[in-house]
């Protein structure tokens, strides 16, 4: 005999798992870990968001006065928008990598041309 469990049975009709499986669930520590990390990648995303408006600015006024846009600023700005991707694939449960500072490393800016 095989000491596998099998998967919680599901409902033919709409693929729900059944009431016994949702209470597996509630237990389950790595459920409850997820929302704290989850939670806590709210608050990177909101900074963020504060981050890439100041980029703007910047960057707006950069081409302003100078005619020119600021290279440092449009790498920092790609590797921020890459870091905004990573967050909301972890929040939508596309990944399951943390964003930078948890699994993943900084984004690196866009390669040299």
């Amino acid at each position: 005999m095989s000491n596998e469990v099998p998967p919680p049975p599901k409902d033919s009709e709409h693929g729900q798992q059944q009431p016994m499986a949702v209470k597996q669930n509630l237990k389950t520590r790595s459920t409850w870990l997820r929302l704290f990390f989850m939670f806590v990648v709210i608050l990177l995303y909101s900074v963020s968001r504060v981050v890439v408006g100041v980029v703007i600015l910047l960057q707006f006024f950069s081409v302003l006065f100078t005619a020119e846009t600021n290279e440092p600023l449009v790498k920092f700005g790609q590797s921020l928008a890459t870091y905004t991707y990573q967050i909301v694939r972890y929040l939508t449960f596309n990944s399951e990598q943390r964003p930078f500072p948890f699994d993943l490393d900084w984004p690196a800016g866009p390669p040299e041309h």
